[in-house]
């Protein structure tokens, strides 16, 4: 049955309008984004075999363009259009932490930081360069690894940190695997990369894990 005959309360736009976008799953969300479906499809349904297909929302957006485009229909002009949407997600929530201070926007910094990290399909590390007012001056990958490690130098970071004139800093990398629990590795480094900063009087802030959930803070488990 066409999404225009199913009853108003259960049609995905019209949900979103009056509950929030909130309130709609995986394949309601990507219904609206597909706009139509195909092959006596319904734009729903059509969703729900491209989640099941890729393995969850995740692996669909972090998919390649290749990977994307084959089959259901896809095509460059759909792969270009998500592209468009999450850069525009993460430049959004850019500017608001240009704007406020982190540590009265953690939860921003955390959807971010997933934004930017969630769906790399290798190791990425990470920094914040923030200023005086822990508002960010920039966000610069630092290093990029395989899918389990990336090799990490503190002398970098602190070599960035002054050419960002940054007064503090928070770092972060992603777990392909989706699982963010610290390594005994994560722990060390975040030590080596604390010392090093407090020799130029810069400040560590915390290191964010990033998973499939929301990302770990070494800082609240007194690891910073």
């Amino acid at each position: 049955m066409s999404i225009k005959h199913w009853p108003e309360q259960e049609r995905p736009r019209e949900k979103l309008i009056h509950q929030g976008a909130a309130s709609l799953s995986d394949s309601e969300l990507l219904a609206i984004f597909l706009r139509t479906g195909s092959h006596g499809l319904s734009a729903v349904e059509m969703a729900r075999q491209l989640l099941h297909h890729f393995g969850g929302l995740r692996a669909l957006l972090s998919a390649s363009r290749e990977e994307f485009c084959q089959g259901f229909g896809l095509g460059d002009a759909k792969y270009t259009q998500l592209q468009a949407v999450l850069e525009m997600s993460k430049r959004h929530l850019q500017e608001q932490l240009m704007r406020e201070a982190v540590f009265s926007s953690a939860e921003q910094v955390r959807t971010y930081l997933s934004s930017q990290l969630r769906h790399e399909q290798r190791e990425v590390f990470a920094v914040l360069f923030l200023d005086s007012q822990h508002r960010l001056i920039r966000y610069q990958a630092l290093f990029l690894g395989t899918i389990d490690a990336a090799a990490v130098y503190p002398r970098e970071v602190v070599k960035a940190a002054l050419q960002h004139n940054a007064a503090a800093v928070i770092i972060a990398h992603n777990h392909p695997s989706g699982v963010a629990e610290p390594s005994q590795a994560d722990i060390s480094i975040t030590s080596r990369i604390k010392s090093a900063l407090e020799l130029i009087d810069v400040r560590l802030l915390d290191h964010f894990v990033v998973g499939d959930g929301s990302p770990v803070s070494l800082a609240e488990r007194g690891l910073v």
